[in-house]
């Protein structure tokens, strides 16, 4: 087993197990409300308004795949003592060049997606102010000067907030709809309905699923937690944080067939799905819940948009911190990360660069239809993250380059190997879906 002999602050062995209690919990939640976006809560609505609540049990499924690429990340940052990338570097000089034109690409194009989806509950909730545009960049500068000069503890006090919200709405509107608890029940029950599969692989795969779950070991060494002695700690973490993302697909499941699926009411797909459902919150329930719900569409956006701007600047300051380092397969120091590393990286050039490109250039995209040519390199290199997330798991997680100890078990295994599968499926049908 590979742990430090130092001691804490507190004079406390550093190698000595932590008791797994509620008190800690916070990565977790930043990377369920990250992950959880607009665009993933209107593919669960339709699946919901097509199916009922036939697709209930996909939705389980999802949580737990969810939970075992979220420990296996975690559980590599904390038991080698090295980052997620500094692993994928030692796969090969492939994971670079991947990784390296993923990252700009896909921060270009997702920076204008999450300031126009932060941006269209503020102008439904305000439809005589600014438009569109104006709301996107105010919500880009706002994420942008928040990330920019705060560190990680003030940030997860603002992400835990956000969720609070998101769950408390969400949860008010699935009630309101009055949900069939046999239904329900029922629906745990794995069928397939004619035409569901590809809803039933999106529910599994798509809510939550995204490059913050690799950011997931980043905010655990930058809550403090770095070596093995967290290990309980995390993994407790995880589950309250992807039982939560499960409660939220539950949720929207229900108000999509109590609300939309009898009705045959049709969303919008992508984000202004929402607003539609807002409309049809309004008619049924009256403003006060249709408004209550656009607060819980901002929460869920903004949080999305601040928890990229934060994550995904720190793993692309590790990207370049350890490109210009040697690579050491074998090497296992915890000096490689924790609080310290984390702390210095937001503070570098590398991080503020990345926060600069997630903000301003994909500003110009709000007036512009998006290039033809960067969709395609978008939809295919996203595609493929998912799939090459499960993957190099299973690869570095088998490996001497993971203290016996803390290597992957069967179930472990088998969990990101299914994972793996569903992703690759998952990839291949959103690359035939782009507009070749």
């Amino acid at each position: 087993m590979s742990e430090t002999s130092a001691t804490t602050e507190t004079g406390e062995p550093a190698s000595r197990p932590r008791k797994s209690s509620w008190k800690y919990i916070g990565p977790g939640i930043v990377v369920a409300a990250t992950g959880v976006g607009a665009g993933d809560l209107v593919a669960t609505l339709i699946a919901g308004s097509k199916f009922g609540y036939t697709l209930m049990w996909a939705a389980v499924i999802g949580c737990v795949v969810k939970i075992s690429l979220a420990e296996a990340a975690g559980r590599w940052h904390l038991a080698t003592g090295r980052t997620l990338f500094d692993g994928w570097r030692s796969l090969g000089p492939w994971t670079t060049v991947y990784f390296a034109i993923y990252v700009v690409v896909w921060g270009f194009i997702y920076g204008a997606t999450a300031m126009s989806s932060s941006a269209l509950p503020i102008v439904a909730l305000f439809p005589d102010g600014p438009g569109l545009k104006f709301w996107a960049i105010a919500t880009g500068l706002i994420g942008l000067a928040f990330v920019w000069f705060n560190r990680y503890a003030v940030f997860e006090k603002v992400m835990t907030v956000l969720i609070g919200i998101m769950f408390v709405v969400v949860m008010y509107v699935a009630i309101r709809v009055a949900p069939d608890a046999g239904a329900s029940f029922a629906g745990l029950l794995p069928v397939l309905p004619d035409g569901s599969l590809l809803y039933t692989l999106g529910l599994i795969g798509g809510v939550g699923g995204t490059i913050t779950m690799a950011a997931y070991g980043y905010w655990v060494n930058a809550k403090g937690w770095s070596n093995s002695s967290w290990m309980k700690v995390m993994r407790l973490d995880n589950r309250v944080a992807y039982i939560t993302t499960g409660l939220f697909v539950v949720a929207m499941l229900i108000v999509g067939a109590e609300l939309l699926h009898a009705s045959q009411i049709a969303l919008t797909s992508g984000d202004r799905g929402l607003i539609d459902l807002g409309k049809v919150l309004e008619d049924r329930f009256g403003s006060g819940t249709a408004k209550l719900f656009l607060v819980g569409f901002f929460a869920t956006s903004f949080s999305s948009l601040i928890g990229v701007w934060h994550g995904v600047s720190l793993m692309f300051a590790d990207f370049v911190e350890r490109f210009r380092a040697p690579v050491d397969p074998e090497a296992s120091d915890a000096e490689h990360a924790g609080p310290a590393v984390t702390d210095r990286q937001q503070r570098s050039l590398p991080f503020r660069a990345y926060l600069l490109w997630l903000t301003f250039p994909p500003m110009t995209l709000l007036w512009l239809d998006q290039p033809f040519g960067l969709v395609i390199a978008y939809g295919v290199l996203g595609a493929f993250f998912m799939p090459f997330l499960a993957l190099t798991l299973i690869w570095l997680l088998n490996s001497s380059r993971t203290p016996g100890e803390w290597r992957n078990g069967w179930v472990s295994n088998g969990m990101l190997a299914l994972s793996g599968l569903l992703f690759v499926v998952l990839c291949v049908q959103q690359v035939r879906d782009l507009p070749w």
